[in-house]
């Protein structure tokens, strides 16, 4: 079967049953080339029709069309953003989309970065948040919980899941980093692990974002495992792309909706 003929099959999670949601993987786009599959991003260099077909066979598996993705113009910060509506293609500046507003598809866009999908069923609050190593230290998750609590959720009922990402063992630093989340975060040394040479290190990005959740005081949160660097049949990687010396690279999105 061609990949233009496949469906894509988000990949989920039992914590978040009863509330439409999806980490996509490459699967069933219609991107060729570099972006083989099911390329998301608008900013990549990506044929913009391909871009566009793609975001629709997402929406529309999430339950929707494209006018109804709320998705941010992400600047790796802390900012979370309120979508009452949908915002039929506006990009706020932000890294987290929080509603409380069925029909609303949440939705963060990555490549190695951790895409968070969060829901408080009770309340009926979801959010998307993008959370990339500088995201995740200034304040990305605090800022998603906070506002999610505005919208009538508690922490407590939260479930959290941690979509693909780049792994540790796929995560080398520099260990200047380290010593800059020691600084900010005492305690955050144990996500960090010696790298190939003294001079690196390799940080454990799932870890501590689920270590921000802790934090944060959601109920229950989990990451799916994948490391999006080591496969890349399955997975766009900003890091892999960089390693291989390839000029661009997709984006993956992950998507939260209520009924």
């Amino acid at each position: 079967m061609s990949e233009t003929m496949e469906t894509p099959q988000p990949i989920t999670h039992s914590i978040l049953d009863g509330v439409r949601h999806g980490f996509f993987t490459r699967q069933g786009g219609v991107s060729t080339g570099l972006f083989q599959g099911l390329n998301t991003g608008i900013g990549s260099s990506d044929d913009p029709t391909a871009v566009a077909e793609n975001r629709r066979r997402v929406a529309e598996i999430m339950g929707g069309t494209p006018d109804d993705l709320a998705a941010c113009y992400q600047i790796h910060s802390s900012i979370a953003r309120v979508a009452e509506g949908p915002w039929r293609g506006d990009r706020p500046e932000g890294d987290a989309v929080v509603t409380a507003t069925p029909g609303v598809i949440c939705a963060v866009l990555t490549a190695d970065c951790a895409p968070v999908l969060m829901a408080d069923r009770e309340a009926r609050v979801v959010a998307a948040v993008h959370a990339g190593w500088k995201g995740a230290l200034g304040g990305v998750i605090h800022s998603a919980v906070a506002a999610m609590e505005a919208q009538g959720a508690q922490p407590g009922r939260i479930r959290a899941v941690i979509g693909p990402c780049i792994a540790q063992a796929s995560y080398e630093v520099g260990a200047d980093f380290q010593a800059r989340f020691e600084h900010h975060d005492p305690g955050s040394d144990r996500f960090f692990a010696l790298g190939a040479t003294p001079d690196k290190r390799r940080f454990d990005l799932p870890g501590f974002v689920l270590w921000r959740l802790e934090q944060s005081g959601v109920g229950e949160a989990i990451w799916t495992g994948h490391d999006t660097c080591a496969d890349a049949v399955a997975f766009y990687s900003n890091r892999r792309a960089f390693l291989r010396g390839e000029p661009d690279f997709g984006r993956l999105m992950s998507a939260i909706a209520l009924d």
